[in-house]
């Protein structure tokens, strides 16, 4: 690879990384100001945390991916003790969801608004689990109908899968 190619991946993968840290403190801030100060019962706030706790694990094990990725570019691969942690969290990432979904189920919020905006919440982690787990579902809006059908492998994928042939 360039230097040039390493240069602008590793400029790509600290914008990517940064940007899925700071969703996931927008979220909270979101949720701390915004979001349970309307929730009527504390088991509205039960269901919410339920939906987003895994979409702020996933976020957070995203952008910190990201930015150790940044390590390998030139290199090519992704350390393997690495690879390991995050095949780990394929399963517990999926684990959470379930529990979440679970919590939701529950715990479901009465007001309308919540029993709507809460699953949204939690379909949010799913999309993004899928988006780094399964198959890519991030493209550019003016190519992501033609691109998602491709069902490409996300970045995070191919790296783990590198790592374990080296």
């Amino acid at each position: 690879m360039t230097d040039d190619r390493g240069t602008v991946l590793r400029r790509r993968y600290l914008s990517l990384g940064l940007g899925e840290l700071f969703a996931a403190v927008v979220f909270i801030w979101v949720a701390s100001v915004s979001v349970l100060p309307l929730l009527e019962r504390p088991t509205d706030a039960l269901a919410f945390w339920s939906a987003l706790v895994p979409l702020l694990v996933i976020l957070v094990q995203a952008g910190v991916y990201w930015l150790l990725a940044r390590r390998w570019v030139r290199q090519g691969t992704m350390p393997r003790g690495l690879a390991a942690i995050y095949r780990g969290f394929r399963v517990l990432d999926a684990a959470l969801l379930l529990s979440g979904l679970i919590g939701i189920i529950v715990w479901f919020p009465a007001h309308p608004f919540a029993a709507i905006g809460i699953p949204l919440v939690w379909l949010l982690g799913v999309i993004e689990y899928v988006n780094y787990f399964v198959v890519r579902l991030a493209y550019p809006p003016s190519a992501w109908f033609q691109r998602v059908g491709e069902w490409r492998t996300p970045r995070l994928m191919q790296d783990v899968r590198a790592a374990q042939r080296s």
